[in-house]
């Protein structure tokens, strides 16, 4: 292979990093509230990736299957990334609702000029 990377290093632990970090650049980088409610849950994604596939094991089976000898999955990495989903919907419905709130108020999507405002009636 000539230049690139080699796959080997292409693996899902590798690419639940980049999308965390591909969220958490939108995170910090974008004054539209919107894009930061998406970037939230493009980083959950990326966390919930990176549990999964960190315990991931060849030829394991699942727990449930009786007497069989071999590799057990381990279940707890499954149960806390339902947990994870879950915890990041509500999140991002609450974040959506207090936008949509917040909009109300103040008629824009920037951060900046929400807190320009806000700093403007304290002055008041």
């Amino acid at each position: 292979m000539k230049g690139g990377i080699p796959i080997k290093f292409i693996n899902a632990q590798n690419v639940a990093i980049i999308i965390f970090f591909i969220g958490f650049y939108g995170l910090c980088a974008r004054r539209n509230v919107i894009k930061t409610i998406i970037s939230l849950g493009i980083m959950s994604g990326g966390v919930i990736l990176y549990f999964v596939s960190v315990n991931r094991q060849e030829n394991s089976i699942p727990p449930m299957v009786g007497d069989i000898p071999g590799v057990y999955a381990d279940p707890l990495p499954q149960a806390l990334v339902i947990t994870a989903i879950v915890v990041g919907i509500s999140v991002t419905a609450v974040a959506l609702i207090m936008f949509i709130s917040m909009y109300h108020t103040y008629g824009t999507t920037n951060w900046l000029k929400i807190r320009k405002m806000l700093n403007e009636r304290k002055q008041k």
